[in-house]
């Protein structure tokens, strides 16, 4: 954990670096703005760990404060980074050239100009995120199969994803997540991981607001890495409070229509128990949900469910960081086709981590229409 975050620190520090660089020119000759600039930023590199520090130390309010003010800062210096990494990295091929070619003339790309374009950019993105963020979709896929039982035509699965409630994510959040799940009428609700974030002690009355859905054929969840950082005991607490049932490295029959196979994720087992031995002990006769936090698939573990859910990378959340998670988790955001039968989909996420905006990656709320192979509904 110290590792992790002495890195995470250091990139968010270089970033800061980088940030500074590009609005640069507009502090030239002003050396009090310049100061404070410097300042500032210093105070929002530490913001996020000294949220943390505030949280469990009893003052709420103004982790709350510095969590709303450090991480909408936090949003906008990721969007002021990208730009000006563009900017840089063409203004060194710029000189470069010069180099080689003299006499070229020199493109002002490092000016005043350019600093200004950048942070209205910024901003004016900004803005558009934050409304992004709130505006929660609901994306359908069609599934069909032969495995359901005779008798149950269609079944209607509603998946959520990366909520991450806490100190940011409160009442004001889930009240239009439950309203549009009203709306929905889904059979049955997963929830694949992050339904709460690490500031675990600002859910009270979060889990009644839960009990208001209440599908036919239940609620059932798996843990994501943050209920790991939100400590485990009372993650599953608040889950189980909420009315979801914990699927934790297992699998059950609901009600003799659909298989779920729930597995923690690996932040929890460390490697210790393997997915594909959990799936081979399952009958493989009924439609079989496999519930994982991350979007990867073992091995040929894809011959051992018809249909993976998972969530995790949020599709980097912020345009462009959709290449980098895309590094990592090359299947990101929609339905992939593993083999035949089988089929793995990844949510965007329903909720934020972090910056309270998203750019390009739209929150949603799934809904699965898996319906009997020859249904005429």
């Amino acid at each position: 954990m110290i590792l992790f975050l002495a890195i995470a620190i250091s990139i968010y520090t270089a970033m800061h670096c980088l940030v500074f660089w590009g609005i640069h020119p507009l502090l030239a000759g002003h050396r009090y703005l310049a100061a404070a600039a410097l300042l500032w930023m210093l105070l929002m590199i530490i913001a996020p760990i000294t949220v943390r520090l505030l949280d469990t130390g009893g003052s709420p309010q103004a982790a709350r404060l510095l969590a709303l003010t450090g991480f909408t800062w936090m949003g906008l210096l990721f969007l002021a980074c990208s730009m000006f990494a563009v900017i840089g990295i063409v203004e060194l091929f710029s000189r470069l050239l010069l180099l080689t070619i003299p006499g070229l003339p020199r493109l002002p790309l490092h000016g005043p100009l350019i600093a200004t374009a950048v942070l209205l950019m910024t901003l004016a993105t900004g803005v558009y995120g934050y409304g992004e963020a709130k505006n929660i979709g609901v994306v359908k896929i069609p599934i069909s199969t032969d495995k359901l039982p005779a008798g149950t035509e269609l079944l209607r699965v509603a998946q959520i994803s990366d909520l991450h409630l806490g100190l940011l994510n409160r009442g004001s959040f889930l009240e239009p997540v439950i309203a549009r799940l009203k709306e929905l009428k889904p059979d049955l609700l997963v929830a694949t991981g992050d339904v709460v974030d690490a500031q675990i002690n600002h859910l009270d009355g979060l889990s009644t607001m839960w009990q208001e859905i209440q599908p036919p054929l239940g609620k059932f969840a798996v843990l994501g890495n943050h209920e790991v950082y939100a400590g485990l005991k009372q993650s599953l607490d608040f889950l189980q409070r909420s009315g979801f049932i914990v699927l934790r490295n297992t699998g059950l029959t609901v009600d003799g229509v659909v298989r779920l196979v729930g597995i923690d994720d690996e932040q929890i087992w460390n490697n210790a128990v393997h997915e594909n031995a959990i799936l081979q002990a399952q009958p493989l006769e009924l439609f079989t949900i496999f519930l994982k936090h991350r979007p990867t698939v073992s091995g040929d573990g894809a011959q051992l469910f018809d249909l993976q859910l998972s969530g995790h990378a949020h599709r980097g959340q912020i345009f462009p960081f959709n290449f980098l998670t895309g590094l990592k988790y090359p299947r990101q955001d929609g339905l992939y086709r593993l083999s035949p039968g089988s089929q793995l989909y990844v949510s965007r996420g329903t909720g934020t981590w972090g910056p309270p905006m998203r750019v390009l990656s739209p929150p949603e709320i799934t809904l699965f229409e898996i319906r009997r192979s020859n249904s005429v509904i």
